[in-house]
């Protein structure tokens, strides 16, 4: 259902809209999204969608500027940094059994934990050095982007996009 995973999450959010489709239109395709992020996201419980949408709109915004190194619109920014303290992070102390324990958790519910986790992905990302190597897949009419790991990676996926160019190569090099 989803082309493209593994990426940063931010990116993995911005790649739930393909030049097709909209991956993200129901809560269902929302809670899939979320159960394949498992690994990378506090518990869960009940997630709203449009406010997930809201912010994959900033995310993209602020992203595809800093990409070109112009000023992201600041009502982005600004949302982006909301989400944030909307779910601010504490340290829950515990006892191990021989040490104190200091596990971070974020107060809120559901989605506003899941918007402030997003929108700290999409600031790390946004400050690190990797905003300037993301790339758009070089697929016809993919919208798709990803951070290579190869500095000579072209495609979302070489299995969809690298596939269909080496095909579409290959029929214009045989064609009658």
């Amino acid at each position: 259902m989803f082309p493209l995973l593994g990426e940063p999450l931010p990116i993995d959010l911005l790649n739930t809209r393909t030049s097709v489709e909209d991956l993200l239109t129901t809560p269902r395709a929302l809670a899939a999204w979320l159960d394949l992020q498992a690994e990378r996201l506090p518990p869960l419980s009940r997630v709203d969608l449009a406010p997930v949408l809201a912010l994959r709109d900033h995310v993209s915004d602020v992203v595809h500027a800093a990409r070109i190194g112009v000023a992201p619109p600041r009502k982005s920014l600004s949302a982006l940094t909301s989400a944030q303290r909307a779910a601010p992070v504490y340290r829950e102390l515990s006892w191990s059994g021989s040490a104190v324990a200091a596990t971070p958790r974020r107060a809120g519910d559901a989605t506003a934990v899941l918007l402030a986790v997003v929108a700290e992905a999409t600031a790390d990302l946004l400050t690190g050095p990797e905003i300037s190597k993301i790339r758009d897949c070089e697929g016809p009419d993919c919208r798709l982007v990803f951070l290579p790991a190869h500095p000579r990676r072209r495609w979302c996926s070489p299995k969809i996009c690298g596939n269909r160019v080496r095909v579409a190569r290959y029929y214009h090099r045989h064609k009658p």
